[in-house]
């Protein structure tokens, strides 16, 4: 089944006829994606990579049924470009854009909340990898050939991490259900917790990997609804144990600001929690399948 996307998933670029937004919509359609468009405001009417250029996402929607958009727009616009397509009715977004003011973040956050939560758009990134169900589909900008399909969910914070899980998981024979990246900014759209919500609710999914880093609660959130509320599986690794408090590393959102912020006190707190974790990054293949053989 997967989560967020799948290979029907009617999707468009913002940014579509710009360079980055050209290469990886080629990348993304050569992978098998159901890319119906994209949006270029000026261009619409025209066609490229032989789909259609909208001059808005709402005309996306309504001539191509776009449901999902992925967003290579400039940081000074990226804001606007997201709560366009929330304002048009898509349902999944992945903002890719990495250095969004923070400012323009807490305003995308405000204007999503106006909307019911069961119609409410659900935002990945920004500063992410995207999202990826191998062998369906991918909204994102990963390397699709390292990615085999399977039963593990992966979210992670870091895209190149993903990247190093899926790769270790492929050698070990191991696939993957779906894999999110949710950036690695201080706002961001979507949480650790509020991904694994999804993958408990998704049957083909029966192991989660969850990668986080140094800098801010989420992680523990996210171990805390584990304990309560999963029944499957939590691994987790949390990259930055010699960070030095008080200095960013980087992603924006990697500063250890307070208390329960270093990754060792995450460890700590997600082992106290019954996490099993993953000690160094080359190690999360092999617990994942450790935990996998055990069940």
């Amino acid at each position: 089944m997967a989560i967020l996307i799948n290979k029907d998933t009617r999707m468009i670029v913002q940014g579509f006829t710009g360079k980055i937004g050209s290469f990886h919509a080629q990348d993304m359609i050569r992978y098998g994606s159901n890319v119906v468009g994209g949006i270029t405001p000026g261009k619409g009417g025209q066609t490229h990579l032989e789909r259609p250029v909208f001059n808005t996402v709402k005309e996306s929607v309504e001539q191509a049924g776009a449901e999902a958009s992925i967003i290579f727009v400039p940081p000074a616009f990226a804001a606007d470009s997201i709560m366009e397509a929330a304002d048009a009715g898509i349902k999944y977004c992945v903002a890719i854009t990495d250095g969004i003011p923070t400012q323009d973040m807490m305003k995308v956050k405000q204007y999503l909340r106006k909307f019911p939560k069961e119609e409410r758009m659900i935002l990945t990134g920004p500063n992410c990898a995207g999202t990826i169900s191998p062998g369906k589909s991918m909204l994102g900008i990963m390397p699709g050939h390292i990615y085999q399909s399977g039963v593990v969910g992966i979210v992670g914070r870091s895209g190149t991490l993903g990247y190093e899980a899926a790769d270790q998981l492929k050698e070990l024979g191991i696939g993957i259900s779906t894999s999110v990246g949710i950036g690695g900014d201080p706002i961001n759209g979507s949480s650790h917790r509020d991904i694994l919500e999804k993958f408990e609710q998704d049957d083909e999914t029966k192991i989660v990997l969850m990668i986080g880093e140094i800098g801010g609660p989420q992680e523990v959130e996210a171990g805390i609804y584990a304990s309560k509320q999963m029944s499957k599986p939590l691994v987790a690794y949390i990259a930055g144990l010699t960070a030095p408090k008080g200095r960013r590393m980087g992603h924006a959102g990697a500063i250890i600001s307070s208390v329960g912020e270093s990754a060792a006190e995450k460890v700590e707190m997600l082992q106290d929690l019954g996490v099993m974790i993953a000690p160094t990054p080359s190690a999360m293949g092999e617990t994942i399948a450790k935990v996998l053989a055990k069940m």
